[in-house]
């Protein structure tokens, strides 16, 4: 099978195209042939060495995928060959053959594309915790979506309108806050400029967002502190922005509001109960209509650097999936 695999930190154009051995599923596991790979910015600072998972060089990068099960291992009764599945694997995905715990697959939704299913996983299934447990949403607040085009962005601003909020939508460019209109923001912002918070209090008679979805970080946070309503909820998602920010704690005690942390990943190893709920209610939206990922590059496995290189330049609107 062919792999693209990473042999030591580097850049997506250092990733080397080679045949391997097909793997063998041992008991409880699960191989699938990979039809799909869903790109996401974990995977770019993996092969960087800046993330706090570091697979053993040489390793093939890619934690979400589709394909159909080609062979399972002693015990596994919940899918069987032929199946459609998805799922999280971490890394590895970015190969002709994977092999996987069978607790970690979903079986497609009858009528969902492959390529559909490998580009959701981890971006709704972020934006929906987020929302709804860590940042419990209501109908009728107001939601501010910070990278409103990426993956986890475009994600959040659908989710956020299916949860009936008001949702602006923060991008930087004029192509991707037409995409978050499409996805149906209620208003857009250009913080190219850095000034979030002025433009947010106009949209909102100076009360300010109850809800910020930040997968940005770096000094547009201080903006979020800034821009939060009193009691509201600043949800750190992640820091595509580059640096850490540091908190003026001082501003989180006169909002009166919290700063909460998501880890979806630690959420679905410990949560799987209310993870499996989620993904229900995931489901029933798709089949309404109320959500549509958007996919807005496809590369074959051979360019799937240029995949990645998409996602670390910020060029990508939605999610970006190589196909095999």
């Amino acid at each position: 099978m062919k792999a693209l695999l990473c042999k030591q930190e580097g850049t997506p154009e250092s990733l080397v195209l080679e045949e391997l051995p097909e793997p063998t599923p041992g008991p409880g596991e699960v191989r699938v042939a990979v039809r799909h790979v869903g790109i996401n910015f974990p995977d770019c600072l993996m092969i960087e060495g800046k993330y706090q998972v570091k697979p053993p060089f040489p390793f093939a990068p890619g934690g979400e995928f589709s394909g159909v099960v080609s062979a399972i291992g002693e015990g596994v009764t919940s899918v069987a060959v032929g199946d459609r599945v998805a799922g999280g694997s971490g890394h590895g995905a970015l190969a002709e053959a994977l092999v996987v715990n069978a607790a970690g697959l979903r079986k497609v939704a009858d009528g969902m594309p492959l390529a559909v299913a490998a580009a959701w996983n981890t971006t709704y299934g972020t934006s929906y915790h987020a929302l709804k447990q860590r940042g419990q949403l209501k109908p009728g607040e107001t939601l501010l979506v910070l990278g409103a085009a990426g993956g986890v962005g475009l994600a959040a601003v659908e989710l956020g309108k299916a949860m009936g909020a008001r949702v602006l939508a923060a991008a930087s460019t004029e192509a991707k806050r037409q995409a978050a209109l499409e996805a149906g923001a209620d208003e857009v912002i250009d913080y190219s400029d850095g000034d979030l918070k002025e433009k947010v209090k106009a949209l909102t008679d100076g009360r300010g967002a109850d809800v910020i979805y930040d997968p940005v970080g770096g000094p547009l946070f201080d903006q979020c502190l800034r821009s939060v309503a009193w009691n509201g909820r600043i949800l750190v998602v992640g820091f595509v922005g580059g640096d850490i920010p540091k908190a003026p704690i001082n501003l989180i005690l006169l909002k009166g509001c919290q700063v909460v942390g998501v880890f979806y990943g630690a959420f679905t190893g410990r949560e799987r109960a209310a993870d499996a709920e989620n993904w229900r209610e995931l489901n029933a939206l798709w089949a309404s209509g109320a959500i549509r990922p958007k996919i807005s590059a496809h590369y074959p496995l051979a360019e799937g650097g240029k995949a990645l290189r998409a996602l670390m330049d910020r060029e990508a609107i939605g999610k970006v999936v190589v196909d095999l």
